[in-house]
C-alpha cells in the first residue's frame, strides 16, 4: 500500500494532564464509573463469611460479564440485573430507570442451586478454580425464558445465530439478580501489560494527554485494510486512536486471541508515533448487530472514548438457516446513528474497504472511481493459503501479521497427523504399524510416535476389561494421547 494515510498527534494538554482522569475525559455512562471492588478489611469480612453460603463456579461467559461489572466497562451496572431490568431492556432497550442499556447481562444458574436460594442469602462467586471473585447479594431469583429473550436480543431464534445457540442449548433456566461485591477482578496471566480497566486507561489517557479519542473494535487479526481504515477513522476524527479488542469470548471458530494480540502488536509502528494505543477488552461478544454495536459504544465510552468506529456488518454473525444474512450490512450503523447523541459517543462511519489494484490503495466501496479492478481475500479463501502454505500477498497483509499467522496455523505438510489401525485379532495393526514408522523415520523431517495397543493398555488402562464399555473408555484414552502428541 504505496499511500497510507498520515496524520498528526493532537496537541496534548499537558497543562490538565495531572487533573486526574475526570478532569477533560468524557463521562462514564450513567455519570459516574462504578467500581464495584471492596477494599481489603471487607473482602476479608466476606471470604470468612462465605464458608456458610452457597457458591457458584462461573461460567466463561459470567467471567467475562463479571469483570467488565466489577471494573466499571459496564457502567452504570452493578450487578447482575433483576427481572424488570431484563425486561424493560428486552422490550425497549433501557433498563427500568429509562437509562440507554442494549442487552441482558444475567446470571443464569441450574435450578438445583437456584432452589436454594432466596433473597436473605449470599451467594459467592468464583473462578473454574474456586477462587472466591465477588460476593452477590441475592435479590432477585426468576425463571428465565430463554426464546423470548433470546428473540428479543437478537431479533431471531434460529440456532444458526451463535448468540441464540447459547441462550436455549447452553444457558441455564434461572436467572439471578442483585448487587455485588468485589473481592479481585479475574487473573489473567497473558498480555498483563494490556489489560487496563477503564479506571487505568483513563489514566493513562490523561498521561499521555489525550481529549478525543476513538475506539476500533475487533476480534480478527488487523490487515491492511484495517489499518487504513483506522487511519482515515482518526484523522476524520481529529482523534488518537485506541485499538481495543475483544479477547473474551467471540464468534465460534474465531482466531485464538493469543495470535490475534501478537498480529495488533506487530502493526503498532504502522501508525505514527504516540498517536494509537493498545489496550484488550475481556468482553463477552452476543453477536447482536445493532443492539450489540450500542453496547460495543457504552463500554467504549467507560474507557473514555469520545469516538467510534463502526464498519460494514459490526458484529453480525453471518447467514441464517436460509442463507439469509441476520442484519443489513449498515444495520449497526443505523442503531447507533440514531443514540449517538443520548450517549454523547460519536461514530464514525465506515464502509467495507477495497483494494484497488490500478491505484494501489485502499478506498471504501463509495469512493472507488467507476471501472476500477478490486482485489479481496475473504476469510475461507485466507485460511485456505495458510493451510497450504501459499504466500499472503503484499497488498492485503503487512509481512509480519503473515508471519504470526504461520506460526499458529503451519501449512499443512508442517503439521502433525495421527494414523489409527483397528482390526480384529491378529489381522497385522502391528506389523502395518511397525513397517509404517520405520518408513516415516526413513523419509525424516518430523518425530513419530508409535502406541500399541497392548502397551498402551498395560500402561494406561491395566484396571479396565474387555467388556463394550470398557472397549469404547480405552480407545477414547488411546484418541485423547494420540491427539496430544499429534
Amino acid at each position: 500500500m504505496s499511500n497510507v494515510s498520515v496524520f498528526p498527534a493532537p496537541a496534548p494538554d499537558r497543562d490538565r494532564a495531572a487533573e486526574g482522569a475526570a478532569g477533560h475525559l468524557i463521562a462514564a455512562h450513567g455519570g459516574e464509573l462504578v467500581d464495584l471492588l471492596v477494599d481489603a478489611e471487607r473482602a476479608a469480612e466476606l471470604k470468612a463469611a462465605s464458608r456458610d453460603w452457597p457458591s457458584w463456579d462461573l461460567t466463561p461467559r459470567q467471567l467475562c460479564d463479571l469483570e467488565l461489572l466489577l471494573n466499571g466497562g459496564f457502567s452504570p451496572l452493578t450487578g447482575f440485573m433483576k427481572q424488570a431490568d431484563h425486561d424493560a431492556v428486552c422490550a425497549g432497550m433501557r433498563l427500568a430507570d429509562g437509562v440507554l442499556w442494549p442487552i441482558p447481562i444475567l446470571l443464569d444458574l441450574p435450578r438445583e442451586l437456584a432452589d436454594t436460594l432466596d433473597k436473605r442469602r449470599m451467594l459467592a462467586l468464583r473462578d473454574p478454580e474456586g477462587v472466591m471473585l465477588a460476593a452477590l447479594h441475592v435479590e432477585e431469583v426468576w425463571p428465565l425464558d430463554r426464546a423470548a429473550s433470546a428473540a428479543a436480543t437478537f431479533g431471531t431464534i434460529d440456532l444458526k445465530h451463535p448468540g441464540v445457540a447459547y441462550m436455549l442449548q447452553k444457558t441455564h433456566p434461572v436467572a439471578v439478580g442483585g448487587r455485588l461485591e468485589g473481592l479481585q477482578l479475574p487473573s489473567h496471566y497473558d498480555f498483563r501489560s494490556l489489560r487496563r480497566t477503564p479506571a487505568e486507561l483513563r489514566a493513562e489517557l490523561v498521561r499521555e494527554g489525550w481529549r478525543r479519542v476513538v475506539a476500533f473494535q475487533t476480534r480478527n487479526p488487523m490487515h491492511r485494510a484495517h489499518c487504513e481504515l483506522t487511519l482515515r477513522a482518526a484523522k476524520e476524527a481529529r482523534a488518537n486512536l485506541l485499538i481495543h479488542p475483544t479477547v473474551g469470548m467471540t464468534k465460534p471458530g474465531d482466531l485464538d486471541h493469543y495470535t490475534r494480540v501478537r498480529c495488533y502488536q506487530a502493526v503498532l509502528h504502522r501508525y505514527p508515533q504516540h498517536t494509537a494505543m493498545l489496550s484488550l477488552l475481556p468482553l463477552a461478544m452476543r453477536m447482536a448487530g445493532p443492539r450489540e454495536v450500542l453496547l460495543h459504544a457504552i463500554i467504549r465510552k467507560n474507557y473514555g472514548c469520545t469516538h467510534f468506529i463502526v464498519g460494514r456488518d459490526h458484529a453480525g454473525p453471518g447467514n441464517d438457516s436460509q442463507g439469509k444474512p441476520f442484519y443489513g450490512p449498515y444495520d449497526a450503523q443505523e442503531a447507533l446513528r440514531e443514540h449517538q447523541d443520548e450517549l454523547g459517543v460519536e461514530m464514525v462511519p465506515f464502509q467495507m474497504m477495497s483494494y484497488v489494484e490500478e491505484l494501489d490503495t485502499y478506498l471504501p466501496q463509495d469512493e472507488i472511481p467507476p471501472g476500477k479492478r478490486t482485489l479481496d481475500i475473504s476469510g475461507t479463501e485466507l485460511r485456505r493459503r495458510l493451510q497450504e502454505g501459499r504466500d499472503l500477498p503484499g497488498w492485503f497483509t503487512f509481512p509480519e501479521v503473515a508471519a504470526e499467522l504461520r506460526r499458529t496455523h503451519p501449512p499443512r505438510h508442517e503439521q502433525g497427523f495421527t494414523v489409527f489401525l483397528t482390526g480384529l485379532s491378529g489381522a497385522g495393526k502391528s506389523t502395518i504399524a511397525g513397517v509404517l514408522l520405520v518408513k516415516l523415520l526413513e523419509m525424516g523431517g518430523r518425530p513419530v510416535t508409535l502406541l500399541d495397543g497392548d502397551i498402551v493398555r498395560k500402561n494406561l488402562s491395566s484396571e479396565l476389561n474387555f467388556s463394550k464399555e470398557h472397549r469404547d473408555i480405552n480407545i477414547r484414552r488411546i484418541g485423547f494421547v494420540a491427539s496430544e502428541i499429534t
